[in-house]
């Protein structure tokens, strides 16, 4: 009797103008089966990169991040999908793990955690580890929902992955603050939506929470000065969610 087909693994990259990252991401991820880009129309090069490196590469245009895994999910044809960002990187040890889960446990879905490099040092603490993403799927047992900080539905069990992809997360504090800046109005807008208001005490006590949370319970102290200075970045953007909110009130 002929043995079993091992299960096809397919990692999808979703990009938009990653030709900084896009070759190195590809490369480490040569356990794969398959390596997808899924582009929304970049103006740089990363489509001719992604297709030198060995990729298989799609466009498609991006309303939210939830409709643009949906749409790649929808584009092939596979046993399992990972879904890895640009500025992520694979590990022969995560990669065996994945061949692992695959071919003896029953869960349909996994998180994997991750190593964050924020300025380019690695932040094991104030909510940076293991930061764990839900990326691994039996292809068509999962949608995404909600557009920004899109939320995996999956239909089965989820399990949890040990072996890290690697992520260069803020290059600079520049890259920082506008991400910031765009996730405060994200959340500002979720909470108008919801009819919350904000009170006076809360410009106090929300960012000094959240200081608390990320340096004390997080353990943000461990790494540092590092860990004392992200801290109160966090509690600084938690001011800024709120007053964005107070002035759309």
């Amino acid at each position: 009797m002929a043995a079993n087909k091992a299960a096809e693994l397919t990692a999808v990259i979703l990009t938009l103008n990653e030709a900084e990252h896009i070759q190195a991401c590809i490369q480490s991820l040569a356990w794969a089966d398959r390596v997808v880009v899924f582009d929304s129309y970049s103006d740089d090069d990363t489509i001719g990169l992604a297709e030198a490196a060995g990729a298989e590469t799609y466009q498609s245009p991006f309303a939210n991040y939830a409709q643009q895994r949906n749409a790649a999910l929808d584009a092939i044809q596979t046993d399992w999908v990972f879904f890895v960002d640009a500025d992520e990187r694979g590990t022969p040890e995560l990669g065996a793990e994945i061949r692992q889960v695959m071919a003896e446990r029953s869960e349909t879905g996994w998180y994997v955690p991750r190593h964050n490099y924020i300025f380019g040092k690695l932040t094991r603490g104030a909510g940076w580890y293991p930061d764990y993403q839900l990326r691994l799927f039996v292809h068509g047992r999962v949608r995404y929902e909600r557009p920004v900080h899109e939320i995996a539905v999956v239909d089965g069990e989820i399990g949890y992955l040990t072996n890290p992809l690697t992520h260069y997360n803020y290059r600079d504090l520049a890259h920082f603050q506008a991400t910031q800046q765009a996730y405060t109005e994200y959340d500002a807008s979720i909470l108008r939506q919801q009819g919350i208001r904000p009170k006076p005490h809360n410009y106090i006590l929300q960012p000094l929470r959240q200081f608390y949370w990320r340096y004390v319970t997080l353990d943000g102290y461990k790494d540092g000065l590092h860990g004392l200075r992200l801290s109160l970045y966090m509690a600084y953007y938690e001011w800024v969610k709120y007053r964005k909110l107070g002035n759309h009130g």
